[in-house]
């Protein structure tokens, strides 16, 4: 995650927001506690996991394993392209799709035109795959955490109920990218050696740390606790190494990005506890049956693309009664889906501002015309397969 332009001060209207809120009594102090017990640790663990990928990206890992993708290739570019996309795909597991679209994507595009291929093929399946990738683990995406602690509350693993629509996701992307991209990724192209890790020993330890880090998440350690250990540790390294920051101190926590999220949360409690809710949970509709999963994911897609991911998620969520059925399909549609518009996530929002800053043009109806062939094959596939395993 990354932080918003400073010329642009949504944080501060998201703190001027959420203090009328709660201090005029618009949002009940018990809803507010509530919240906060609830998003507080998510909160937390994006802080950390910033700053665990701005300190990968500083030791230089991501741009060695697109080296390692370009020299796997061996010259071919459908093996290029099919190694970003293995790599957004283990990114966005484990470091969250924020990370893919903040750090990945420049190392990709400049990937591309170091090879001298297209770039839009690469970047865009950056993109989608930031979004649909994330259902793989509960720190793959926000959306995950805040249902993580529901799923576990009826007694079911996140991993056991999700793992069948994840790849149901991303088998239907990588499909869908590689028949419409078939004629730009042919051909072969010539190595170009990349630039010497600044620290070799500070990127070995670091693909270490993060390699532990991904099995604590596995192994159901508690996220925040487990990105802010590892945090701490490669800081430590850093430091110790005598390595440079790869971002000013005050720039390694996204602060104004986490307000305008909390904002949004508030804003979106304050209006359920004003009747919103009831609006939701009809067009929502009710039931277990395949219909009822797939109306209820259609709804937090649609939700998802109008407004982003986050708020819909939470608008949605009182619709699935704690149920995990429910729960799973309303990730997938707020997870996999919001690709049709270029804030329907804020990982789609970050992509477009990292193409810009790398000079890569990419127009909106680009973006809406992938979305509008992906999130409704993604988002069917994925409900099917919710469907069938359980």
């Amino acid at each position: 995650m990354s932080t918003p332009p400073r010329g642009r001060p949504w944080w501060v209207v998201a703190i001027v927001v959420s203090v009328v809120a709660i201090g005029t009594g618009l949002l009940p102090r018990a809803d507010a506690v509530a919240l906060a017990e609830r998003t507080g640790p998510v909160l937390l663990f994006v802080a950390a996991l910033t700053v665990v990928s701005e300190l990968c990206a500083g030791a230089g890992l991501f741009t060695a394993a697109a080296d390692v993708a370009a020299r796997a290739a061996r010259g071919h570019r459908w093996a290029l392209w099919a190694g970003v996309v293995v790599l957004a795909i283990v990114v966005t597991a484990v470091l969250s799709l924020d990370t893919t679209a903040v750090l990945l994507t420049p190392v990709v595009i400049a990937l591309a035109r170091h090879t001298r291929t297209s770039p839009l093929p690469f970047a865009l399946a950056v993109a989608a795959l930031a979004n649909t990738a994330s259902l793989v683990l509960p720190v793959s995406n926000l959306t995950n955490l805040l249902a993580d602690h529901e799923i576990r509350r009826s007694g079911t693993g996140y991993l056991a109920l999700m793992w069948a629509p994840a790849l149901a996701a991303v088998v239907v992307t990588v499909v869908v990218l590689a028949v419409r991209d078939r004629a730009a990724i042919r051909g072969r192209y010539a190595l170009v050696a990349a630039p010497p890790a600044p620290d070799p020993v500070l990127l070995r330890v670091t693909g270490l740390v993060v390699g532990a880090m991904a099995v604590a998440f596995v192994a159901g350690v508690t996220p925040a606790l487990a990105a802010g250990a590892a945090g701490v540790l490669l800081l430590g390294l850093t430091l110790a190494r005598r390595r440079p920051l790869p971002v000013a101190p005050g720039d390694m926590v996204p602060w104004r990005t986490l307000i305008v999220v909390a904002g949004l949360f508030v804003l979106v409690a304050t209006a359920h506890a004003h009747g919103m809710a009831e609006v939701l949970h009809r067009a929502a509709g009710d039931g277990h049956g395949p219909l009822d999963l797939l109306r209820l994911a259609a709804v937090g897609a649609l939700a998802a693309n109008a407004v982003n991911n986050l708020p819909a998620f939470l608008a949605l969520d009182p619709a699935t009664a704690g149920d995990p059925l429910r729960i799973a399909a309303l990730l997938i549609g707020t997870g996999v889906a919001p690709i049709l518009t270029p804030w329907g996530s804020l990982a789609t929002v970050l992509w477009w501002q990292r193409c810009r800053q790398v000079l890569l043009d990419v127009p909106t109806r680009t973006i809406v015309r992938q979305g509008l062939v992906l999130a409704p094959l993604a988002l069917v596939a994925a409900v099917a397969a919710l469907v069938a395993t359980t």
